[in-house]
């Protein structure tokens, strides 16, 4: 019998299908007390997604790529700056371009990176960086960094203590009066585990697309059982199995790739929306239009460049350290160039602008 849908009351199609909420979330703030504390509880949560999710792991390593590939610019920094910086090996196989294209990685994971400043005692002079793993922070009632601490997973062992001047800090888009940054993997979980179970689910279809299916009329266990192993058999052998008319029907099972496939890519441009790194900036992304791509390469010389000149300040601000790092090739002359050639094509167009998710 079809249902009356005249009969269903709102709240019962509430209590089917849930209505969309954000949890309210308070800002991670100081408090009146001497001391607030901020832990990174889902540090190796998210440090397992940037080891284990390829596409998120490749686009972090290439914004820290974008922001660092091209080096120091060494004929315009200090000679003393330049040689101070050549002597800095973190663990011991390290340089300052590794190290700090290190904690940019980190920083954009977790929302925080740490290292540890290591000067010498007597001078002041810096010799040494070394990225070190997640750090408690702990801020004064005025919101002020206090310290910081190395909680010790051993259990007997002190945890080790850090003044403000002995950690050089990054921090990822610090809002509101946080004592701590934001990390990008948070804003990013859903679409990466929606897309991964897509893939799984497809990958699983597709395996047992192979499987024929054999549709059998009885309820006997033992007679399924014996009905599988003379099937298996008879195309193992390469023979004919014969089965009552009416009884057993054979048929191929067939995957639905194409919704996989469209919802699979669906998520694959959302993520890197939601990211904020192009798919272009990595390459390989021939679907785009060659406008769509200069477009989107643009907006990213935005992003990066602000990181650049972050890491500038925090390098200033926190080591006394001035540093000029090379940018990579822009395409704002060739735009305009491309403009003064097509007088009849000038400024954007809308459909170079347009927004959705498969920019």
């Amino acid at each position: 019998m079809t249902p009356d849908i005249t009969q269903t009351s709102i709240t019962d199609m509430e209590t089917r299908v849930d209505n969309f909420e954000v949890t309210p979330v308070s800002p991670d703030s100081e408090d009146d007390s001497n001391e607030t504390v901020y832990d990174n509880t889902n540090f190796e949560r998210w440090f397992g997604y940037f080891k284990s999710i390829p596409e998120y792991k490749v686009s972090i390593q290439s914004f820290a790529n974008w922001v660092l590939g091209k080096g120091l610019d060494k004929a315009k920094m200090d000679d003393l700056t330049v040689a101070v910086l050549d002597t800095i090996d973190g663990w011991g196989e390290d340089t300052i371009m590794s190290v700090l294209w290190n904690m940019i990685c980190i920083k954009k994971v977790e929302g925080d990176a740490f290292a540890e400043v290591i000067r010498d005692p007597k001078t002041g002079t810096l010799l040494n960086l070394k990225p070190l793993g997640t750090l408690r922070i702990v801020a004064n009632k005025q919101g002020r960094i206090k310290k910081y601490v190395e909680v010790s997973k051993v259990k007997g062992k002190k945890n080790r203590e850090f003044k403000p001047t002995e950690i050089l800090h990054l921090v990822n888009d610090r809002v509101a009066n946080e004592i701590h940054g934001t990390s990008i993997t948070q804003s990013v979980e859903w679409v990466i585990d929606a897309r991964n179970e897509a893939m799984q689910d497809l990958r699983r279809t597709l395996h047992r697309s192979t499987v024929r299916i054999m549709a059998v009329d009885e309820t006997d266990k033992n007679r399924h059982a014996q009905i599988k192993k003379d099937y298996a058999d008879a195309i193992n052998k390469g023979e004919v199995m014969l089965v009552d008319k009416n009884t057993e029907e054979i048929r191929d099972h067939v995957a639905p790739q194409s919704q996989h496939l469209e919802w699979i890519r669906y998520l694959e441009n959302f993520f890197y929306q939601a990211l904020g790194v192009p798919k272009v900036i990595l390459g390989g992304s021939e679907e785009f239009t060659e406008a769509s791509s200069k477009i989107a390469y643009l907006t990213f010389e935005q992003v990066y460049s602000r990181e650049v000149e972050e890491l500038k300040a925090d390098l200033w601000n926190q080591l006394a350290i001035k540093i000029e790092i090379n940018k990579p090739a822009s395409l704002t002359s060739e735009m305009l160039s491309g403009e003064e050639k097509n007088k009849a094509q000038t400024g954007f167009q809308p459909n170079d602008v347009e927004a959705g998710v498969g920019k």
